[in-house]
């Protein structure tokens, strides 16, 4: 049982996981707007909310910390830069999740996951 338990594992080792996450924010980060799986973007949102929570700082420490978890140059440039300020006033629910379909292939269920 996962009563309490603090994050999905979604079938993957941890380091796969982090890969996983990583990849789907620079996705949302260039994109705006992505489909996904739905627990993955459930996921997806606690992960990428509190990076813009760090990146909205907008000092050199935030960048550090940006690009620490993304590896990405251009995706971290973005955040910090472009992305973090429009929520400058704003307290958390940067990003909005809606479901869409059920996958034909596997009967997973899918939605949009995209930035406020």
């Amino acid at each position: 049982m996962r009563h309490k338990h603090g994050y999905r594992k979604l079938g993957r080792t941890s380091s796969h996981r982090k890969a996983l996450l990583k990849n789907l924010s620079i996705a949302l980060i260039n994109s705006g707007k992505i489909e996904t799986t739905l627990p993955k973007a459930k996921e997806l949102r606690s992960y990428f909310e509190k990076l813009i929570t760090k990146a909205r700082v907008g000092d050199f420490n935030a960048h550090r910390a940006v690009f620490a978890a993304l590896q990405d140059k251009e995706s971290t440039k973005k955040l910090v830069n472009e992305i973090a300020p429009k929520y400058k006033e704003r307290k958390g629910g940067y990003t909005r999740i809606i479901r869409t379909r059920i996958r034909r292939g596997d009967a997973a269920e899918m939605a949009f996951i995209e930035l406020v």
